[in-house]
């Protein structure tokens, strides 16, 4: 089976490309590069002793995804390329939905032109919005989410749902992420945000590594075990293997059509407080922070109900906390400057 990947030199993309590389597949990468580096490609390659396929786009150039296709005999595509950070999306809103929004429906179009019909989707906790209680569950009604980047996620499942009603070849899977944190273990491939990060694991790391002065906290007022929001913190690998494995259910489900969501994380929420003291005595070093404002949108905890991933999909988020801390350790240790080392 061939795999197009969009999105796939980015920080999950990456660790899927690998894990499908692993499971015998073959993939074809395309990214603008815009938040990636080519070099994430070229080390996959390298742990795989496989090749990957790479090519250069946007996925709002129809043009040349139709260009892709035509050459191309793609029987899935996995869709991560999207703009993702919270607090940026409610400052430039419209790159957002034009990215996150008119881009999936761009490579949707291209799709149906060529007749590929399997689409597994990068969705989101946050489309669960505030008003849903915790822990998640895929029955759950979609939310109202506070941010553009949430909301673009529910349109595109609202858009997913709508296809599949006129498309009876359809076959989607809507992956719904919590907090993917950590790196492949041989430390060659991880997270490497271009700026500063937006997420709390790489921050930390580049306090660690000397690149930041300090950690902000962003509350400590929240009704939580510690003041501090609680997260479902899944290792990177963990979720590129439910990429595999949703590959597998659809290939095992060939009479399936329609739209299928999957929570993807461990069912435990985690501290930001728990976060930094695990890393702490994974490195064996204090991390400096201080305790800032709590951001608009920052809900206080959540977490997922997995457990229709772990029968359906059979797969489990195996590795351990320490696993995420240590692996995240070795991937910045070992890259101070991220993919530029």
């Amino acid at each position: 089976m061939q795999v197009l990947v969009t999105g796939g030199a980015g920080y999950i993309g990456s660790h899927t490309v690998l894990s499908l590389l692993e499971n015998n597949y073959d993939v074809i990468v395309y990214d603008n590069l815009t938040n990636s580096s080519l070099e994430s490609i070229k080390r996959v390659e390298k742990l795989t002793s496989k090749k990957v396929k790479f090519v250069e786009g946007d996925i709002c150039d129809k043009e040349k995804l139709s260009q892709l296709f035509k050459q191309s005999d793609i029987d899935a595509v996995i869709h991560f390329a999207a703009l993702k950070a919270v607090g940026e999306s409610a400052e430039i809103p419209l790159r957002y939905y034009q990215n996150n929004v008119h881009g999936t429906v761009c490579i949707l179009e291209v799709m149906q032109q060529y007749q590929v019909h399997n689409f597994i989707f990068s969705s989101s906790a946050t489309v669960y919005g505030e008003e849903n209680d915790v822990p998640y569950v895929e029955t759950m009604k979609l939310g109202s989410p506070s941010s553009p980047y949430g909301a673009s996620k529910v349109m595109v499942e609202r858009i997913l749902a709508d296809l599949a009603l006129s498309d009876n070849k359809f076959r989607g899977v809507s992956l719904r992420y919590f907090n993917p944190i950590g790196a492949h273990e041989s430390g060659e491939i991880g997270e490497d945000p271009k700026g500063i990060p937006n997420n709390l694991l790489p921050y930390i790391a580049q306090v660690a590594v000397g690149k930041r002065d300090k950690l902000s906290v962003f509350g400590e007022d929240f009704p939580t075990k510690d003041g501090s929001c609680e997260r479902d913190y899944l290792h990177v690998m963990d979720l590129a293997q439910g990429h595999v494995a949703a590959l597998d259910w659809l290939d095992r489900h060939s009479e399936f059509n329609g739209v299928e969501a999957f929570n993807l994380g461990t069912g435990n929420g985690v501290s930001v407080f728990a976060i930094v003291q695990a890393f702490e005595k994974a490195i064996n070093k204090a991390i400096p922070f201080e305790v800032s404002p709590r951001r608009a949108g920052d809900l206080s905890a959540f977490w997922a109900n997995a457990s229709k991933a772990n029968k359906e999909l059979n797969w489990h988020a195996n590795r351990s906390l320490e696993q995420m801390m240590t692996d995240t350790w070795r991937w910045q240790s070992n890259n101070p400057n991220g993919f530029l080392d």
